[in-house]
C-alpha cells in the first residue's frame, strides 16, 4: 500500500517558522524521526519511508501555497496513489492552537492551498489533518497573522503537538481514517 502525505507551506526562509507552514514543519519533524532527508524533485521536496509494510511518500510542494494542487496532482499521478490514500496536513485558523482534527472531506474554508488542491484533483474528497493555529488577529489581519512566526510559548509547545500529528498520520496509513478520527480527534 502506498500513501501520499502532503505538508502545506511556503518555500523560503521568510516563511520557515510561520503558522502557515505547519504542514512543512510537521513533515520535517517526521522525516527527522524516520532518519530520512528530503530531496528536490519535480514541484516538491520529497522523501519516503516504509512503516508497517506501507510505503509512505512525503511531499512539501515548492509551488507556494496557492498552487499546491499542481504538485499534489502531479505526485498522485506519478506515484499512482489513490486519492483516498492521501493526507494533507494544513493550518486551520478555526481551531484553537494545537488542536488537531482529521477529516475525510470537506470545504476549503477559504484556505487557498486546499482550494487549489480541490480544483486540480477534482473535488474535496480527500483527507486532511487540520492543525489549529488559532485566530488571534483583528479583522483584516488574517494574512499577516498566518504569515507571522509562532509566539514563544506556542513554539515551545509545537514539538508535542507535531508528534501527535505524526502519530495521527502514521495511524491514517495503518488503520485508516475512520479509526484514526475515533482515536485522536479533539
Amino acid at each position: 500500500m502506498k500513501y501520499l502525505i502532503v505538508g502545506l507551506g511556503n518555500i523560503g526562509p521568510e516563511y520557515e517558522i510561520t503558522r502557515h507552514n505547519i504542514g512543512f514543519l510537521t513533515l520535517d519533524r517526521l522525516a527527522e524521526q524516520q532518519n530520512i532527508s528530503f530531496t528536490t524533485e519535480r514541484l516538491a521536496f520529497k522523501a519516503d519511508f516504509k512503516h508497517k509494510s506501507r510505503h509512505i511518500h512525503l511531499i512539501k510542494p515548492t509551488t507556494y501555497m496557492n498552487l499546491s494542487g499542481k504538485a499534489v496532482n502531479f505526485w498522485l499521478q506519478e506515484l499512482k496513489i489513490a486519492k483516498e490514500n492521501m493526507l494533507v496536513i494544513v493550518d486551520d485558523i478555526a481551531l484553537p492552537f494545537g488542536s488537531l482534527r482529521l477529516r475525510t472531506k470537506g470545504s476549503s474554508a477559504g484556505h487557498n492551498g486546499l482550494k487549489n488542491i480541490e480544483q486540480t484533483t477534482g473535488g474535496s474528497d480527500y483527507s486532511r489533518l487540520k492543525f489549529g493555529i488559532g485566530d488571534n488577529f483583528h479583522k483584516g489581519q488574517q494574512v499577516d497573522y498566518v504569515l507571522s512566526p509562532f509566539k514563544k510559548e506556542e513554539f515551545e509547545a509545537l514539538p508535542e503537538k507535531m508528534d501527535k500529528a505524526i502519530d495521527m498520520t502514521l495511524s491514517f496509513c495503518t488503520v485508516g481514517a475512520t479509526r484514526t478520527m475515533n482515536m485522536f480527534n479533539d
